[in-house]
């Protein structure tokens, strides 16, 4: 499948808001899953636009406007190639090895009752358990967009059963790393049939199980990460691989506004 990808946020400020700096990883890497045939990162305001690897091995764009702003819009546009490799990702840069994803985060520290859930997960060959925990989340939680905000974390997501991809994957990750399996955070797009129109970029999570290496879980599906996923950037947690995080000096209040679109380019859907 060729996925095409239109990304836009935009930024409305109340006043001028001077030192404006945006990190952006939303540009995906090659790996034998994908291939990017083209993409494009643009900045609607005069500034400094630096690339570089972080240290997970994410294409990381800073931004840096050269004067105040009242307004902001980054796009993002692009087509990726990817084939279905049934969740195994494999060529993909790794700064480090897996046993640095069994570190816990703010976002990612479970709590008794995670543990406990977690626990109840069969014993056996590692993947097979994975298998299991990504069922088992997918029955017990409510995808709910008002339950949750980007600063929540697993605990908190889990005691109330709600939430979005992004506590999906934070969960996910807690509980895998509870069983002594190393476990991070995705960010990137899934191409839907229904609709390419999305309220955000999508998250699911990776896992390490032997002698297959990194496999993608998406609980908020229930499945497995096929052609229809674009990996964009890894982490402990979404901190580490949020598309967009930003400084600012003044500006008052602010309005964001984010458009995804993001389609097989080869799919023509009749209305």
């Amino acid at each position: 499948m060729r996925i095409r990808v239109h990304h836009a946020t935009s930024y409305d400020y109340q006043f001028p808001a001077e030192g404006v700096v945006q990190a952006l990883r939303m540009k995906p890497s090659d790996h034998e899953g994908q291939r990017v045939v083209h993409w494009r990162l643009d900045v609607d305001v005069d500034g400094l636009l630096r690339e570089r690897r972080d240290a997970f091995g994410n294409w990381l764009h800073i931004f840096s406007a050269d004067q105040p702003v009242t307004s902001l819009t980054l796009r993002v546009t692009g087509e990726v190639e990817v084939r279905d490799t049934a969740g195994v990702v494999r060529g993909a840069i790794e700064r480090f090895p897996p046993g640095v994803f069994l570190r816990v985060t703010d976002l990612t520290t479970p709590d008794a009752t995670l543990r406990d859930w977690a626990a109840e997960t069969e014993p056996g060959e590692t993947l097979a358990r994975l298998h299991a925990l990504m069922g088992r989340l997918h029955d017990d939680m409510s995808f709910d967009t008002a339950a949750t905000n980007v600063a929540t974390p697993a605990p908190e997501a889990f005691a109330h059963r709600r939430g979005v991809c992004q506590d999906y994957a934070h969960i996910f990750i807690a509980a895998a790393r509870t069983l002594g399996i190393p476990a991070r955070y995705v960010s990137g797009h899934l191409a839907r049939p229904e609709t390419d129109a999305q309220d955000a970029a999508h998250a699911w999570a990776e896992a390490w199980a032997e002698d297959l290496g990194w496999v993608a879980f998406d609980a908020a599906n229930g499945v497995c990460a096929n052609e229809s996923y674009l990996r964009v950037a890894t982490g402990l947690d979404y901190l580490d691989a949020a598309p967009m995080r930003g400084a600012r000096r003044g500006g008052g209040a602010e309005r964001l506004s984010v458009a995804v679109h993001a389609r097989d380019a080869g799919f023509q859907r009749q209305d």
